[in-house]
């Protein structure tokens, strides 16, 4: 008996083990990589559709970005975090923010954001595990593809935490705490 349950158990282990492995994408570096962006991606889009346009120039104390200023930034930074990426000038925004400092209402800012993520989904779908370690250079020093994609990430996800406790005082719940379908 006990031999029976030791086999079932052993061919239960290496039959998902083997599924496990089946499932491994060829740049597993990358793929995760991007699936973390993407999460962070739609907590920031959706929460940039949820709050109202009368909000966008809220601000929770004078020393801090406006929700809409946060949004643009975000569209900035990721213009110019992905253009770094791909090697090219940014085709708008960037470091110097421009987004941030001059777009203000919902539709507009809602519109540069998306077109500053399709920027940037095209940077993710363009790297490898073999180019995540090409070298960049940047007002980070110089960092592999791969880690400038993360310092993007990790950067919106900074933001992201500001966008809950903008959303938070004015009594709405962000995205990423809504109840999951």
């Amino acid at each position: 008996m006990k031999k029976i349950i030791c086999v079932n158990v052993l061919a239960t282990i290496l039959m998902t083990a083997g599924v496990a492995n089946a499932q491994t994408p060829g740049n597993p570096l990358q793929a995760g990589a991007q699936r973390t962006y993407e999460i962070v991606k739609g907590y920031i889009t959706r929460a940039a559709e949820k709050m109202p346009e009368e909000h966008y120039a809220f601000k929770p104390t004078k020393d801090v970005r406006s929700f809409g200023q946060l949004i643009g930034h975000i569209a900035d930074a990721s213009y110019g975090f992905c253009s770094a990426v791909v090697g090219e000038k940014p085709p708008m925004g960037g470091f110097d923010a421009p987004i941030e400092k001059g777009t203000t209402t919902k539709a507009a800012l809602q519109k540069v954001l998306a077109s500053a993520f399709a920027y940037c989904d095209k940077a993710y779908a363009s790297a490898t595990d073999t180019t995540a370690t090409v070298m960049v250079k940047g007002f980070w020093g110089e960092l592999p593809k791969l880690s400038v994609l993360d310092f993007n990430t990790a950067h919106d996800f900074e933001h992201y935490g500001n966008i809950v406790t903008y959303m938070r005082l004015k009594d709405l719940v962000p995205p990423s705490s809504e109840p999951r379908k």
